[in-house]
């Protein structure tokens, strides 16, 4: 006697229980960094795609947090596709975005009148065919909240980015609490590169890999993000005569100014 075919609902049950499980993680792609010290760190070399992210700054200052604001624009710039913004604040600077390689050409801003209104819009967004990454700005995230942008970032295979952000030092301590993010970072500010003559270096950055599933946790000291939103490692500043030249006229060179 053949055996019975499988009924419409029980299909639809047992693939969204294969979702919930994640069983579709092997097939989703990375976005790596380009520094072998952070991708090592990281499953499969990199951010994963189709997957929520976490980020926030180290301190509860406007300058941390516009460093939160710049790493995740310049993840953003390394994808593909449109990039979606969604903020309740109206204090994004467009020019310094460009600056890490976000274009205003290819982000669409999304204002929102509460973290709720961000969430809801944060959902939908990931789960809409297209976009290259969706970045939203908001103070909570329970684990249901994140369970679901985790599922519909699975659902398209764009880049979630959720940047934590408080008006109070209290909320803060919200982001503490577990959440179903594949990884969490927190960007503090640290003095810029130095330079040979007058003037502001390149900004520097402490990275801080708080929770990586299936992976390691780290911290980096990097260059802040470049032109094409790529980070660099942290390197001391050489005086301009020495900048181009072979090592070891660089190193004549040092001896005879001892």
């Amino acid at each position: 006697m053949p055996a019975p075919k499988p009924r419409p609902a029980l299909e639809a049950l047992r693939a969204q229980v294969s979702r919930l499980e994640g069983q579709g993680r092997r097939r989703r792609g990375v976005l790596p960094f380009g520094m072998p010290e952070i991708d090592g760190r990281l499953p499969d070399g990199g951010l994963a795609l189709g997957a929520l992210h976490e980020v926030a700054g180290g301190g509860h200052d406007a300058l941390n947090a516009a460093a939160s604001g710049l790493f995740s624009a310049g993840i953003a710039a390394r994808t593909r596709g449109k990039v979606l913004w969604i903020a309740t604040r109206q204090d994004l600077y467009a020019p310094a975005l460009q600056q890490v390689g976000l274009s205003a050409r290819r982000t669409i801003y999304v204002g929102a009148s509460s973290d709720v209104d961000v969430l809801a819009c944060f959902e939908e967004a990931l789960r809409h065919q297209g976009l290259g990454a969706v970045v939203a700005e908001v103070a909570r995230l329970s684990m249901t909240a994140s369970r679901r942008l985790q599922l519909a970032a699975e659902t398209s295979g764009a880049l979630g980015i959720a940047i934590r952000r408080w008006r109070r030092q209290t909320d803060a301590a919200d982001f503490g609490q577990p959440t179903a993010s594949v990884t969490r970072w927190r960007v503090s500010v640290l003095p810029s590169v130095p330079l040979p003559v007058p003037g502001v270096g390149r900004s520097r950055w402490l990275l801080e890999l708080i929770r990586a599933r299936a992976g390691e946790c780290a911290d980096f000291e990097v260059e802040a993000c470049d032109a094409k939103g790529r980070l660099a490692p942290c390197r001391l500043a050489l005086p301009a005569a020495l900048a181009d030249r072979p090592a070891q006229e660089a190193a004549g060179y040092r001896r005879a100014r001892a």
